[in-house]
């Protein structure tokens, strides 16, 4: 007897779901590539709720999105396992500890301006980040390069954004294309990376067939996308009657609104836009204010661009009216988190259905395993961009002919963050420690160098 999607919807219960999506979001530490192998781990390969291949297949959607890739793979995993609602709780849980923590510290800096104690936190949270991303390439590369092609796929995809500077979208356009070509004329090709019978990893403990699925169709498509649409802007609009057309409020989340839109290429990709108008044609916050937001916001979990809320409660506190300046800052904070990151669960839900039925196409299967590849050459580019970034205190760009290199100034290296981050190597790839006690040992080392450090004379 078939199986329909209603019965199929708590495959995995749904109180077990929530507490592993809560576990997860704890851990959402280092970026994109950190949370993809937060999730990897937790769900793959301990669990093992949903195969490689099923993950790998809803990555590689997610990775053809605006916005951040990280949390469209959390909605489209938790809709596999629990339907609706398993993908609105592991969307809102995904974002709902670094919207906490960054509201907490953009209070803090407005309010104190003194970090030390924080900074010296997250500064070792983020040298353990370089551990755990590293851990994270060597296991995604682990499972989607099971073909030369695809090696070379990533190892392109890496050369071109690393050295060359070239746009997202084209590289990830450019891998599908090869993906979908190597496909065509070798048939073993899919089979290879697990989008056939082959398979790869561990067996899941659920099939493939008894996750969640929806039949897509023109009305259903209609009805998400006009109620998407109506909770998406609604907010905006009580904020246009409440303060008037031109108020902070209103421009910052039409603003954002049409940045979540444009976000292809990750947070790093339209950070420099957002930062330009943010600074210079808004005046919300300084280039220094930028550069301090985008540092905690690095260090705190979930998604990177939720930097943009720093940047709205920074921008509504110096200009407050008709609210209280703290009000003011808390109505900006939720309204731009808002407006970023639920354009993420539209996508998802009108689009999986359609993915999802897909899946036994060839051609597309080998367009999804070419952009598996791109992914592990975009995973090593954030990886060695954090370690750069974080384990020197300048950094040189080199911008000669086709080259866009992004290279560290070799005389400011941070003794304290390197020794941190071997530590965290040796925890996290010799004995195996979990992600969340690595990153304990090494916020309680950070915040050990800042006290002992300028006792001893250290930088």
């Amino acid at each position: 007897m078939s199986t329909t999607p209603e019965e199929r919807t708590d495959i995995v219960p749904f109180r077990s779901a929530l507490r592993a999506w809560f576990a997860i979001s704890l851990q959402t530490f280092g970026g994109p590539a950190g949370q993809i192998a937060v999730m990897q781990r937790a769900l793959v390969d301990d669990r093992r709720w949903i195969s490689q291949r099923r993950f790998s297949h809803a990555l590689s959607y997610c990775m053809l999105l605006p916005g951040p890739e990280a949390h469209q793979l959390a909605i489209y995993v938790g809709w596999l396992l629990n339907g609706l609602r398993g993908g609105l709780a592991a969307g809102a849980l995904f974002v709902l500890p670094g919207m906490i923590a960054l509201l907490a510290l953009s209070a803090i800096y407005v309010g104190f301006g003194d970090t030390t104690a924080v900074s010296a936190l997250f500064a070792g949270l983020g040298a353990a980040v370089v551990a755990i991303v590293a851990q994270a390439l060597v296991r995604v590369a682990r499972r989607a390069l099971t073909h030369p092609v695809l090696v070379v796929v990533a190892a392109a995809a890496f050369v071109a954004l690393a050295v060359f500077g070239v746009p997202f979208p084209a590289v990830i356009a450019v891998a599908a294309f090869v993906g979908w070509l190597a496909a065509r004329r070798t048939p073993a090709f899919t089979t290879a990376n697990g989008h056939e019978d082959g398979g790869y990893g561990p067996a899941p403990l659920i099939s493939d067939d008894a996750l969640h699925a929806e039949a897509p169709s023109t009305a259903r498509t209609a009805r998400v996308l006009a109620i998407g649409l109506v909770v998406w802007t609604a907010p905006i609009a009580v904020v246009a009657l409440l303060t008037g057309g031109s108020s902070v409020f209103t421009t910052q989340g039409v603003f954002f609104a049409g940045t979540a839109l444009v976000t292809f290429g990750g947070a790093y990709a339209v950070l420099a836009f957002v930062a330009q108008q943010a600074v210079h044609a808004y005046g919300w916050l300084t280039a220094a204010d930028m550069v301090r937001g985008l540092a905690l916001a690095e260090s705190t979990p979930g998604p990177l661009i939720m930097v943009v809320q720093f940047v709205a409660f920074l921008g509504a506190y110096a200009t407050p009216s008709p609210f209280t300046p703290w009000m003011a800052g808390l109505v900006a904070s939720l309204l731009v988190t808002w407006v970023t990151f639920v354009p993420s669960f539209l996508f998802i839900f009108l689009g999986a259905p359609y993915v999802e039925r897909l899946r036994g196409n060839r051609a597309l299967a080998g367009a999804l395993s070419g952009i598996s590849a791109a992914v592990v050459g975009v995973i090593a580019n954030l990886a060695l961009y954090f370690a750069i970034n974080t384990l020197f205190t300048r950094t040189v760009d080199i911008t000669t002919g086709p080259l866009a290199l992004h290279l560290p100034d070799l005389t400011t290296p941070r003794p304290a963050l390197i020794g941190i981050a071997l530590i965290a190597a040796i925890l996290v790839f010799a004995l195996r420690w979990s992600a969340l006690r690595v990153l304990g040992i090494s916020a309680t080392l950070g915040l050990a160098w800042a006290a002992i450090g300028p006792a001893i004379g250290a930088s």
